[in-house]
């Protein structure tokens, strides 16, 4: 019996003989006396769905329990094609590890007049846009045993619970059934990998989770994006420490899947090579997928301490799709450098470039595949890209003495912390 766009077919292995399509009654298995009868109409329906010969014949078999060897059969057929696998046809029969995607650096941290935040844009708009690889920090609070997403100190930003922010990618999963994502945390108070389970479990994100074969770190291990939609397994979570792969199969370690460029860039050149994890051989890294690290940071003395910011004033040639220290030069040197380009393209403040969406041409082009221009940004309830770019800007900082002045509170936080 098998299950073919919701109809269920019985098949059967009852003798060899050749039976019209219109035979009604076929012996479900040949060590049974257990007959299925399939009335016409349902027959006839499901050929004129599948244009099927009416008059077909099929073939039946003893070989195999349970199987027909087809000629014409309704139980030949396959489930129809997914049309499109993350916006392009063109990449459902690549493997995951083979399919460049654009990921929001801090993607929850989007706190107006807030030094730490790192998009103008909430997490909806990202998806909505093109986003397909989240990056946060977790972190645990006294009294309270929800996980929680801050940037570097909760005392700073604290932009609510883990289970909260997947609740609306969950939203957002379920209108978007051909969407293939990444979900990659950051384990900052070396939180047990049992916890994760709850807010997975509680938001409705474990069903959508994709868990590998033990040990399938290679490229090749990897399943296409027809494979994870079909199955409806679609986001691969990572943790960076902490994993336990025995205890929670679906939280993978990150750096066992994959690499990362130089860390918090301060260097506009991004240099293309391996720096997370430490001292790997290169022949691993060879087949591992990797990241490439391209949100640009300016150190920043205050109070006789160096600290990083997201380099603001370069951000429309950092996201740039072409020229000196730009998003798509990096690519290009990347995939010169190690025969491909990177499967992850971090960036701060996605929708900021030489124009809006040019980071998710440049891994269009890495995909080989076309990008529509003018499709980008910030339309979340309706708003237009501008409309959407200017509120997500004046929200931010109303000017930039307003920015300076929460930069020094921000710091001066970080300082008593110690």
């Amino acid at each position: 019996m098998r299950l073919v766009n919701g109809f269920l077919i019985f098949v059967l292995s009852a003798s060899s003989t050749a039976l019209p399509m219109r035979t009604r009654i076929r012996t479900v298995n040949s060590n049974s006396n257990t007959a299925a009868r399939i009335l016409d109409k349902e027959i006839d329906t499901l050929a004129d769905i599948f244009g099927i010969d009416k008059s077909a014949e099929y073939q039946t078999t003893t070989d195999l329990p349970n199987t027909i060897s087809k000629r014409n059969t309704i139980d030949s057929l396959q489930e129809p094609d997914i049309l499109e696998c993350n916006g392009h046809a063109e990449l459902c029969n690549r493997k995951f590890s083979n399919v460049s995607m654009v990921v929001a650096h801090n993607s929850p941290f989007v706190r107006p007049h807030n030094a730490a935040s790192n998009q103008y844009l909430p997490v909806l708009s990202q998806l909505n846009d093109g986003i397909r690889g989240l990056t946060f920090q977790t972190h645990t609070k006294p009294k309270t045993s929800d996980i929680h997403l801050c940037h570097t100190s909760c005392n700073i930003l604290d932009v609510g619970t883990l289970e909260s922010y997947l609740t609306t990618v969950v939203s957002w999963l379920k209108t978007h059934p051909n969407e293939v994502i990444s979900i990659m945390m950051v384990n900052s108070n070396h939180i047990h990998p049992t916890a994760f389970i709850a807010p997975f479990t509680n938001s409705g994100m474990l069903p959508y989770v994709y868990t590998p074969s033990p040990n399938a770190t290679t490229l090749d291990a990897w399943p296409t994006l027809d494979h994870m939609i079909r199955f409806n397994q679609r986001v691969v979570v990572t943790l960076d420490d902490g994993a336990d792969e025995q205890k929670v199969p679906w939280l993978l370690y990150e750096f066992a899947y994959q690499w990362q460029t130089p860390f918090s860039p301060t260097d506009p050149a991004f240099p293309c090579t391996q720096d997370r994890p430490m001292d790997e051989p290169l022949h691993i890294s060879q087949d591992k997928m990797y990241m490439l690290n391209h949100n640009l940071n300016a150190e920043v003395k205050l109070f006789g301490q160096q600290i990083l910011l997201p380099a603001i004033p370069l951000l429309d040639q950092t996201n740039a799709a072409q020229g000196n220290g730009s998003l798509g030069e990096s690519v290009k040197a990347c995939t010169e450098m190690w025969g491909r380009p990177p499967k992850w393209l971090l960036v701060d403040f996605y929708n900021r470039g030489d124009f809006e969406g040019s980071v998710f041409r440049v891994a269009a082009e890495a995909n080989g595949v076309e990008y529509e221009k003018g499709s980008c940004c910030g339309k979340e309830e309706g708003k237009g890209a501008a409309e959407g770019y200017a509120e997500g800007v004046m929200d931010r900082v109303e000017s930039m003495d307003g920015w300076i002045e929460g930069l020094i509170q921000d710091t001066r936080k970080i300082l008593e912390q110690g």
